[in-house]
């Protein structure tokens, strides 16, 4: 089963990483946290890589309608979003939700995680 789905667009890693945020904010998400994995690895590591960020965007209503349903459920929150450099562009993939959230055995969850993964391909498709 694949995990993920994305494209890839022109621009740079930051204009990129802006304009996913405001797909994502129309879809009614915010950004809870930015990690710049590439800088964590230059600074921990010191190793170069190319521009690698992870966004764990969290739509409020649906995160609380499914902590309702299943409390444990933080463990798969935020729903994460990474936006990379490759060499035919900035790629931005999203872990599917569907996919998950396979793992927990709730129809309700998993009426959210479907809900979740169509908001999320709208912001894939605009991009």
């Amino acid at each position: 089963m694949n995990y993920t789905f994305g494209t890839t667009v022109d621009g740079t890693i930051d204009e990129v990483v802006e304009q996913v945020t405001e797909r994502l904010s129309g879809e009614g998400f915010g950004i809870l946290t930015t990690i710049d994995v590439a800088a964590t690895i230059q600074n921990k590591l010191g190793i170069a890589r190319s521009p690698y960020v992870i966004l764990g965007a969290c739509n409020p209503q649906l995160a609380h309608e499914a902590l309702e349903i299943e409390p444990d459920l933080g463990a798969l929150l935020p729903c994460n979003v990474y936006v990379r450099q490759d060499d035919d562009g900035i790629f931005v993939g999203f872990a599917d939700p569907e996919a998950m959230f396979s793992i927990v055995d709730n129809p309700g969850v998993a009426a959210i995680a479907a809900e979740v993964r169509a908001r999320l391909l709208r912001v894939n498709d605009a991009l």
